[in-house]
Order: structure tokens, then sequence, then C-alpha cells
């Protein structure tokens, strides 16, 4: 994917968020750090230029919730949780750059809880790669992209990484 693919996907799937939610009242967007977070931003964006309305956007670390990275740190360089609204009661839309085997997604589940009860969650992803480990599946997919399991979807956005794009990469 390129920068005006990306763009185009942010739009398509900001309109599919307005459109399944009837609306943007109650919702908000929580991006999981890192990437998730500027894409949330991005999507927030859209849809305030789609439907006039300003969407709360948060922002969350999953470190301390994952299973599969247990002792590796607090991941001090994903940044901090920061969600400026109550979780109770409203309409999360969680959002991340790749999903792959869902643990990221399955903690991110479990973080937003721990701060209270939400209405419903939803997920949005740019890039859905497959293989689950976990059964979750996304709402909003910008890109189905099947890939083995010995490749690497590395996604780059503007804002950490200077470009958009989208690539597959083999490992070295």
């Amino acid at each position: 994917m390129d920068q005006e693919t990306i763009r185009r996907t942010i739009t398509r799937m900001a309109h599919e968020i307005v459109e399944r939610n009837k609306g943007a009242a109650g919702l908000s967007l929580v991006g999981i750090q890192r990437r998730g977070v500027h894409l949330a931003e991005r999507l927030a964006a859209a849809i305030a230029a789609a439907e006039g309305a300003e969407i709360p956007v948060g922002t969350l670390n999953v470190t301390a919730y994952r299973d599969d990275r247990r002792g590796e740190g607090s991941g001090g360089e994903a940044g901090e949780t920061r969600l400026p609204f109550e979780v109770a009661g409203r309409q999360i839309v969680l959002v991340d750059d790749v999903l792959y085997t869902g643990r990221t997604v399955r903690a991110a589940i479990a973080a937003l809880i721990d701060r209270g009860r939400p209405s419903n969650i939803q997920l949005a992803v740019l890039v859905d790669r497959g293989h689950r480990e976990l059964p979750i599946r996304p709402d909003y997919v910008g890109k189905n992209l099947p890939t083995s399991s010995r490749e690497q979807v590395a996604v780059r956005l503007r804002e950490i990484d200077g470009a958009d794009e989208v690539v597959i990469e083999e490992p070295v």
C-alpha cells in the first residue's frame, strides 16, 4: 500500500464505522500503541470531516497485559495509556495497524475492561494478515494481506517513519 492507498483506505473505514454505529454519538476510538494511535487519529479526523462530529481518541499501552511477552520490560518506547473519557458505557473502536495472532487485541480488551465496562468494543485494523491464534475477528479491515508466517508486514506511517506505506518483508 502506498500513501494514497492508505489515505483512501482510512476514509473508507471511517465511513464504515459511522454507518455501522448509525452516527458518531457515544463513539470513541482507542489506538493501540504505537502505530494504532496515529491510525485512530486519522480515522477520527476522517469522521470529523464527513460527519462534523469530534470523536474522542485515546491511547492504550497493552505491554503489561500481553501473555506472550512477560518479563520483557515496560515497553517504555510504546508510550502511555491515555483515555480522556470514561470507558464505561461507551462504544469503543480499538485501532491497530496489523492483526496477526490476536494476542495484542486480547491484551487491549483486558486493558480496557480494567478501566470500565464499555457498551461494546469493535476492532479496526489497517492490515489483517491472518495466522490467528485466538478467535478474534476485526469489524473493519483496510486490507486483507495473506502472508506466510515467516514474512513480516511492515506498516510505516509518516508520524513515526516519515512516510506512509505497507510492505511485506522477508526475514534477514
